[in-house]
């Protein structure tokens, strides 16, 4: 049990900014078996943004809910996903060659790819989340955060990590555990489908495992794996997509 407990508590250091106790043993086996709570830091994080967009909402108008819901989270991870996704717009978009685009993804300062791509995933975030119902935007947050976390994870169980030393700018990366944290992991990024209407299930599922194959064969053509920049990318561009899947749906069902 305190094993369980020291995985779930590396899960929480290496994925949020959320304090841990200094004490906490640490190994590459750990990390890596940490993996199969990363959807469940999805329940933490959009947890945090849904406490934090309903508490609002009474006393300022939905968009500024919405955004202060938005900072909540991005706070609460150190911006994580938010730095990976723009080295990935930097990387892959100014590098030609594999050695270019890992070194340039390795590189701590943004450039003109990221900046412009992370103005327009935060944007997009923005807008999808402001023309969904008031009412489910909780119920959006948590599914949309956990669910997103799930396609890194088939990523990693599906991929080589790309960087020949296995380095990071800032922390390690957690690689394929056992086929337990798999199967845990799913169960975490699948959970909260039962609180959605089915219909939408069956649509948006589908539709992020066909991205998560689409971007994981990319990257596998100009690395020949993954780093956690590819991850971090992935991630935002499954939460995005779970948004502007919802607002389709929603119009359509109307």
């Amino acid at each position: 049990m305190q094993k369980q407990l020291h995985i779930f508590l590396n899960a929480i250091m290496f994925y949020t900014r959320i304090p841990v106790p200094k004490s906490l043993p640490y190994s590459d086996e750990i990390l890596n078996r940490s993996t199969r709570f990363f959807p469940f830091i999805g329940w933490i994080i959009g947890g945090i943004g849904a406490i934090v967009f309903y508490g609002l909402q009474f006393v300022f108008p939905p968009e500024l809910a919405i955004l202060l819901s938005m900072l909540a989270t991005i706070f609460a991870t150190g911006a994580f996903h938010e730095d990976g996704f723009a080295d990935f717009c930097d990387g892959f978009g100014g590098g030609y060659t594999r050695e270019r685009i890992l070194t340039i993804m390795k590189d701590s300062r943004i450039g003109t790819y990221g900046s412009i791509g992370l103005i327009g995933m935060l944007a997009t975030k923005f807008m999808s989340l402001n023309a969904i119902e008031v009412a489910k935007i909780p119920l959006v947050l948590l599914s949309g955060h956990s669910l997103s976390r799930l396609m890194p994870i088939l990523v990693i169980y599906t991929s080589e990590y790309s960087r020949d030393d296995a380095s990071s700018k800032t922390k390690p990366i957690g690689k394929k555990g056992k086929g337990f944290d798999f199967l845990l992991a799913l169960f975490f990024g699948l959970a909260f489908l039962v609180f959605i209407p089915i219909s939408y299930s069956l649509i948006i599922l589908p539709a992020l495992l066909f991205t998560t194959f689409i971007f994981r064969r990319y990257i596998t053509s100009k690395l020949g794996g993954y780093t956690g920049d590819c991850l971090g990318a992935l991630q935002q561009i499954a939460e995005v997509f779970f948004y502007l899947g919802w607002v389709v749906f929603q119009n359509i069902a109307r």
